[in-house]
């Protein structure tokens, strides 16, 4: 316990193996006894990258240059996201047999689970490359970015579980209201069309509505991101300083708020 006072990096570090054992147990249970193992990861994105398509470029007038890939781009990255933070309300609460008996720092059981989401996320990313090479875009030396957005992205996926899962303990509303948030959060994220399309001059309440979306919401910059660096061959949009700021920001206040809540998660369990 001094140590992870005087050190909590260190601390955490002295547990690398339990954190391992975690995300190979998470990976094993999501894949046990099933037939199509990873290719389950892929099937929601696919249906929904198919459903888009057909509804935005066949039943209306195409807008955007190679659709398919570039609602996919959105909604493996988007999946990443909305999966990790539902999975996250339960990580503390699902595990209280396991909490109440040993300890071992709580934060590693929601990292574990960004861990191996990003497992997937990175073996999904391997399909997205082969949609793209299919569909003759081009990669530019921007790819060479994809690990900054990417680390960019598991730090602000990291901060919101850990805020999630600490919640969920005390007030376990939390999960029922996520699936409600989650799905507007979808929806006013730029997945299934471009921001860039709204004109910069409109404004509600005298709100800059195209520049306020990103500047709020730092998967609008990240999503667009990764269509810009992969798709496009185009560097990062200015608002990813944005990103990268709320980031850092929900990661430190995830991080203190879990450890300051975790004092009494064995009571509330």
């Amino acid at each position: 316990m001094q140590l992870a006072a005087t050190n909590p990096v260190a601390h955490l570090l002295s547990y690398r193996d339990l954190f391992y054992n975690l995300v190979v147990r998470d990976l094993k249970v999501r894949y046990k006894k099933s037939a199509l193992g990873f290719v389950w990861s892929l099937l929601n994105p696919l249906l929904m990258m198919v459903v888009f398509t057909i509804v935005f470029t066949i039943l209306t007038v195409p807008t955007v240059e190679n659709f398919p890939v570039f609602v996919l781009t959105g909604l493996v990255a988007w999946n990443f996201f909305a999966n990790t933070i539902m999975g996250a309300a339960q990580t503390i609460v699902g595990n209280s047999t396991l909490i109440n008996k040993v300890y071992f720092p709580r934060e590693l059981l929601p990292a574990s689970l960004v861990a191996s989401n990003l497992v997937n996320f990175l073996l999904t990313l391997l399909v997205l490359f082969g949609f793209i090479l299919a569909f003759g875009i081009q990669l530019t030396p921007m790819v060479l970015l994809l690990p900054v957005i990417l680390a960019i992205q598991v730090m602000l996926i990291m901060g919101v579980s850990l805020i999630v899962a600490a919640v969920n303990v005390y007030y376990r509303d939390v999960a029922v209201l996520l699936e409600v948030g989650i799905q507007a959060w979808f929806f006013l994220t730029p997945i299934f069309y471009q921001l860039e399309r709204i004109p910069q001059n409109i404004s509600f309440l005298g709100i800059d509505v195209w520049r306020w979306v990103y500047i709020a919401n730092p998967m609008a910059s990240l999503i667009t991101d990764y269509r810009y660096i992969l798709l496009y061959g185009l560097p990062p949009i200015k608002h990813t300083v944005f990103a990268v700021a709320e980031s850092a920001a929900l990661l430190v206040l995830g991080y203190w708020l879990f450890r300051t809540l975790s004092v009494r998660f064995s009571e509330e369990l």
